[in-house]
């Protein structure tokens, strides 16, 4: 049996070069990068792991998605509960605006401790 394995040299030592997965061609949005940052600084440990396996990315989009499904089911719910109805939107849109802005950072707030900050 035969194992090839590929060395990148870096001055004037070889490091075993990680087999690294191809990256999507998707960017990261705001959720995504906000997991990375907590990684780096709260989970150094699992930040290092996953990036030496090569599965950073895939986690980070993961997470990304992840927090913009939770985001999109609950904002319906929490606009009925809050009253921000289309009625209210055509009477009064700053109040409409202030409930519905309201909504996304109680659903923000639920999103960072439930899939940023595990």
């Amino acid at each position: 049996m035969k194992i090839e394995l590929e060395y990148v040299k870096v001055g004037d030592y070889y490091f075993l070069a990680p087999a690294l997965e191809p990256q999507p061609d998707r960017s990261l949005g705001k959720y995504g990068l906000m997991r990375l940052r907590y990684l780096k600084e709260h989970r150094p440990g699992l930040f290092n792991r996953l990036t030496l396996s090569g599965k950073l990315y895939a986690h980070l989009l993961e997470t990304e998605d992840a927090a913009n499904d939770l985001l999109d089911s609950m904002m319906p719910g929490m606009a009925k509960e809050a009253g921000a109805t289309e009625d209210l939107k055509a009477r009064d849109p700053m109040r409409w605006v202030g409930l519905m802005n309201c909504c996304k950072a109680q659903v923000e707030e639920i999103i960072f401790a439930e899939v940023i900050m595990i």
